[in-house]
């Protein structure tokens, strides 16, 4: 059983162990894989897995039939060709669920860095301002309390739930859309169209998959129902925000911050009008990336081999 890894490196840059995948077959793995390596590397490969490397059509008639299946190590499966994959007859997995807690964390430590302005203040003090302050305490920036402000969660899948979890615990209002009917269990959420979501929340975060209908759903025109006031934080997909409205509505002061972990295009170009934009945080796709998170990746990634070998496939995509 021969098992390539095309780009393991994110994934696993040397913190973690491959034993488990090592036990199933010959595995090979690669840290990151160019296109045109894809074909010389994967050839004659029973398991493929990939992360972000793109899996097409003529890679797939290229690796077919000895490509079986192939796992990914993400949630989103959008580098493969889903559908032409299932017509040759191979498997193709997902990793769900797996970052739930990291992510809504790293939504709260945007929203604490936002509204406490930590950095600003921390930086402050090492320039010697608190040293040289007539009173006990100063702030730069006004401050805001999280308690009874409205947090609007668009996508309320696990990971939105998790985040109105914690906002809850916060004593903010939870107001959520989702597209289709969601069992809210013991939250205290409401449910709302979009339209009202934007208007009413002081903010609001994206938990959304990449379809058709959410590409640029965070647009110019959406962005003007907000509240000037309002924060956004996006860490589901870079595409769902039409990057350079959501620039110029920080740089005109139409919103009063941005919390990103993922852009349209990864790694960020250089002329990105958000890495210039006003009260613009930006993180390099790391809400993943914590140690104990990419564990729990690996454990489901060899989970779902094992299941597949044993005839009951799992997470399965297509």
């Amino acid at each position: 059983m021969k098992i390539v890894n095309l780009d393991g490196f994110t994934t696993n840059p040397g913190d973690l162990s491959w034993e488990g995948i090592e036990k199933l077959g010959d595995y090979i793995v690669y840290d990151r894989t160019s296109p045109d390596e894809i074909i010389n590397r994967a050839k004659g490969t029973d398991i493929l897995i990939v992360n972000k490397t793109i899996i097409d059509r003529d890679i797939l008639d290229a690796l077919s039939p000895e490509l079986k299946y192939i796992g990914l190590q993400s949630t989103g499966y959008n580098v493969v060709d889903c559908e032409y994959a299932r017509k040759l007859g191979i498997t193709v997995c997902n990793i769900p669920a797996y970052s739930t807690n990291a992510v809504a964390q790293l939504v709260f430590a945007f929203i604490l860095q936002i509204t406490n302005e930590i950095t600003l203040h921390s930086n402050a003090v090492k320039n010697g301002e608190w040293c040289e302050c007539p009173d006990f305490c100063f702030w730069k920036k006004p401050l805001t309390e999280l308690d009874g402000k409205t947090i609007g969660i668009v996508g309320f899948g696990s990971i939105g739930q998790r985040v109105a979890l914690i906002a809850e615990a916060f004593g903010m209002r939870v107001i959520a859309y989702n597209p289709r009917p969601k069992d809210k269990g013991e939250l205290n959420v409401s449910f709302v169209t979009i339209d009202e979501l934007l208007r009413q929340s002081d903010i609001v975060t994206c938990h959304c998959p990449l379809t058709p209908e959410t590409e640029g759903l965070i647009n110019k025109e959406n962005i003007s129902k907000m509240k000037k006031s309002a924060i956004l934080i996006n860490t589901s997909r870079g595409p769902v925000v039409d990057e350079q409205a959501l620039a110029d509505a920080l740089n005109n002061n139409e919103l009063q911050a941005a919390g990103l972990d993922v852009l349209k295009i990864e790694p960020a170009r250089r002329d990105n009008p958000l890495l210039t934009a006003k009260n613009c945080y930006i993180t390099p796709h790391i809400a993943w990336a914590a140690k104990e998170t990419r564990a729990r990746l690996l454990k489901i990634l060899e989970d779902n081999i094992v299941a597949y070998l044993d005839g009951k496939p799992q997470n399965v995509v297509n």
